[in-house]
């Protein structure tokens, strides 16, 4: 052991990545049909390794949140925004129902087995996993004129009560978001997400990433014409609608450009491109072709931002009436989103000005189509750095706040303060997409990396302190921390399944995890659920139980 000592004082950062390694190994086996996960296997890991004796920099983990919190603010930020309405009120009830049953419950406790006040906010910062609680608690412990010798030995038992409870606080967690509550709900993470993206995308199937659909929507085909025969191809275009375009025609082994005014002969082979309905239909009046030389096209997505002056709050069905058919020909919505949310692609959805429309077509006709609607948006895989940067420095400036009321010190943190900074930033990004550029492979990295590598520094810093703790006050203080992580949790979880009415497992993992401010669980929901749907409870009641969580350092102080 002495050997490993040596290693991990040399060279700290060892032991991170052993942990992480060690970790996700552990996380990924199947006690049964419980898999832990990397986040709470990384979690045990650095206990374990932390007994070698090492101790990483608190600003490695204060960096490691900021990052981690930030990105899931800035996936979150446009739903966060959108859903700013009468129904977040679940999320608020959510919230403080947690934090109340968490305060009675730590006070009951507290009274039963007649713990300090010290001990009782240790229990209460531990067990929850909120560590400011150490911080007000040690304030109100100041404030209440004790001797100065007693004040440092109630300081010093809110310490070790949260070194002890700590780890099965964030182990508890996620067990309960992440493995308890899909069996209690009957549904996983995973299916829970895609049938609630389903609802927002007004029941187009989900598509993951390597995923096609068996039936895309836009299609190409070669037919022989038969029936058509003596039409021109502006009369074939408008005959279905417009919804499928003649690109390139063949006639006795030549191409022919497709000018509207051309009449289509007997045996000419033409390529259709267009939405399936109307490719379809047209493939009824002629054979289609299988292979044919010379007659395939390239086609294109090209995105563009909706600014066209005079259009906004207009209808996809009067954009086409508005339009002349020239300007819109050969061109297809293909998607529509805005801030970062899908909409359907439906004749009555109003086009707002900052919308973001997918083309389909040729590179022509879709570089046509995105001047016409505004501009168009490139492209990029490289995150702006600059908007980050900003954002983390405003989130954390932010977490700097402290505003008293009734002595009591309300900060967000720098969680909150991140958390609300990417929330902010990521729905500008929705609302102006030309700048911010951060793609979800660099968020998920962010969040993935960011996450897990707090949880290891917290484990790594406080597995050995909690271990000798426990030798020296009895598994009592543990076992009173395994309940508060519990008891207020599957409370909260009945809450709001029953009482709030969740009927999604996606939407109210993240909305429980966020109430207990469980920022492992909430990465293990998000691993599970492959999705970013659980993020937008999480953003309201985290927010909300960051600071209802902390009011409970002074209170237990108070109550107990």
């Amino acid at each position: 052991m002495d050997w490993l000592h040596h290693i991990f004082q040399k060279s700290p950062e060892i032991a991170l990545f052993l942990s992480l390694a060690v970790g996700y190994f552990i996380g990924q086996i199947n006690f049964g049909k419980f898999q832990l996960g990397g986040v709470g296997g990384s979690l045990l890991a650095a206990v374990v390794i932390s007994q070698a004796g090492v101790t990483i920099d608190n600003g490695v983990k204060a960096v490691m949140f900021a990052v981690f919190i930030y990105a899931v603010g800035y996936d979150s930020g446009p739903g966060f925004f959108n859903s700013l309405n009468r129904k977040t009120l679940r999320e608020i009830a959510m919230a403080v129902f947690l934090a109340v049953s968490a305060l009675v419950t730590v006070v009951i406790c507290a009274k039963l087995f007649h713990l300090n006040k010290g001990l009782a906010a240790g229990l209460a910062g531990g067990a929850l996993t909120q560590s400011a609680i150490i911080g007000t608690a040690g304030d109100a412990i100041a404030r209440l004129g004790l001797p100065a010798d007693q004040v440092k030995s109630l300081q010093s038992d809110v310490a070790i009560a949260y070194a002890v409870t700590y780890v099965f606080g964030s182990l508890g967690a996620i067990i309960v978001c992440v493995n308890i509550l899909p069996k209690f709900m009957g549904q996983s993470l995973r299916d829970a997400s895609i049938q609630a993206e389903r609802e927002l995308t007004s029941g187009a199937p989900s598509i993951a990433p390597g995923q096609l659909s068996a039936l895309p929507e836009m299609v190409g085909r070669a037919y022989k014409i038969d029936v058509s025969a003596g039409k021109t191809v502006k009369d074939v275009e408008t005959q279905h609608q417009d919804l499928l375009t003649i690109e390139r025609i063949k006639r006795d082994g030549h191409q022919l450009d497709p000018a509207p005014d051309l009449v289509l002969k007997p045996d000419d082979v033409v390529l259709v491109v267009g939405r399936r309905e109307g490719v379809v239909a047209f493939g009824a009046s002629g054979g289609e072709v299988a292979t044919v030389e010379d007659v395939g096209v390239v086609m294109q997505t090209r995105q563009g931002v909706f600014t066209r002056k005079g259009m906004n709050h207009t209808t996809i069905a009067a954009a086409r009436e508005l339009l002349d058919r020239d300007m819109r020909h050969g061109v297809y919505i293909q998607g529509i989103s805005r801030a970062g949310q899908p909409l359907p692609i439906l004749p009555e959805t109003q086009l707002e000005h900052g919308d973001v429309l997918t083309f389909y077509g040729s590179p022509k006709d879709t570089k046509r189509a995105v001047d016409i609607a505004g501009y168009e948006l490139p492209y990029s895989i490289k995150t702006d750095f600059i908007y980050m940067g900003v954002g983390l420095v405003l989130g954390l400036l932010i977490g700097l706040i402290v505003i008293n009321v009734g002595g009591i010190p309300l900060t967000l943190g720098s969680g909150g303060g991140c958390l609300l900074a990417g929330l902010l930033f990521g729905w500008m990004r929705g609302k102006h997409p030309m700048y911010g550029v951060m793609p979800s492979a660099a968020s998920r990295l962010l969040q993935d990396f960011g996450l897990a590598a707090f949880v290891v520094v917290v484990g790594l810093n406080s597995g050995l302190q909690a271990v000798v703790t426990v030798k020296q006050l009895g598994i009592t203080i543990f076992l009173l921390g395994v309940f508060v992580t519990l008891f207020p949790l599957l409370l909260t979880m009945l809450f709001g399944r029953y009482v709030l009415k969740y009927n999604n497992a996606a939407i109210l993992a993240g909305a429980l995890a966020g109430s207990r401010s469980a920022n492992p669980a909430f990465g293990g929901v998000l691993d599970k659920a492959e999705s970013a749907v659980p993020t937008v409870p999480f953003a309201i009641t985290y927010a909300i139980a960051n600071v209802a969580l902390t009011l409970l350092g002074p209170l237990v102080v108070g109550l107990v």
